[in-house]
């Protein structure tokens, strides 16, 4: 239980700090139905886990050792970032009254959520919306090396001092972590989401899609570094 604790304090301190993870499921908590915004944050949970997963077990390790593939992860990653933020800045409007398939395009994923979304959250994603929504959620977890690095270093350094015996309680507090977290910031949320108009919604958007923005192009900054 002790080894338990400690993986699910470290997994809280891993994952609290504010990034694209936690930015990408307060929008969708804000935007979102309660149903569609807990499916976004279940989405996010099973990334984060392999995340924290391959952390664990030394993933990082394999980009330090093969400078190439953090290069390409991160002008990759750079590139997808920023056209997520610059979606959430710059919405997508969609006008056909009625059209259901489209008001449910605006609330799918992060880049078409706009104030639309909020004034009319689709009950169903629909299969393109959880494909974009899967999509956008693999960028903002697996799309920054920088953080699989580090994410290493944090959780590699206890993998190497624990035995065989210890590891299972210790990686399942992690994964723990994981879960609780996102699922209470998107309860949290969505509960007091109705208290905000849409005109606030959608600055809240824009200044969240502001924030990934600079995420993106931090990014791409580091790769014409390691470019040149």
């Amino acid at each position: 239980m002790g080894l338990y604790i400690q993986g699910l304090t470290m997994g809280l301190a891993y994952i609290a700090p504010i990034g694209m993870q936690n930015l990408f499921v307060i929008n969708s908590a804000l935007t979102r139905t309660r149903r569609n915004a807990l499916i976004t944050a279940l989405i996010v949970i099973c990334f984060d886990m392999a995340l924290s997963l391959s952390c664990f077990f030394g993933v990082g390790a394999l980009m330090q050792s093969h400078p190439w593939l953090e290069t390409i992860v991160l002008g990759l990653g750079g590139l997808v970032v920023v056209r997520i933020g610059m979606g959430l800045v710059l919405p997508k409007r969609k006008a056909a009254k009625g059209d259901e398939s489209g008001r449910a395009a605006q609330v799918t994923a992060a880049p078409t959520t706009g104030a639309g979304a909020a004034a009319a959250p689709a009950k169903h994603l629909g299969m393109r919306g959880l494909l974009d929504t899967i999509g956008t959620a693999c960028a903002v977890t697996w799309f920054n090396p920088q953080a699989i690095i580090d994410g290493t270093l944090m959780l590699g350094a206890f993998a190497a001092t624990l035995n065989a015996g210890q590891t299972t309680p210790f990686i399942t507090g992690v994964e723990t972590a994981s879960v609780l977290w996102f699922l209470g910031v998107t309860l949290v949320v969505n509960a007091f989401a109705h208290r905000f108009s849409p005109k606030v919604i959608d600055v809240l958007n824009r200044v969240c899609g502001g924030v990934i923005t600079l995420y993106g192009v931090k990014l791409l900054v580091d790769f014409a570094l390691a470019v040149l």
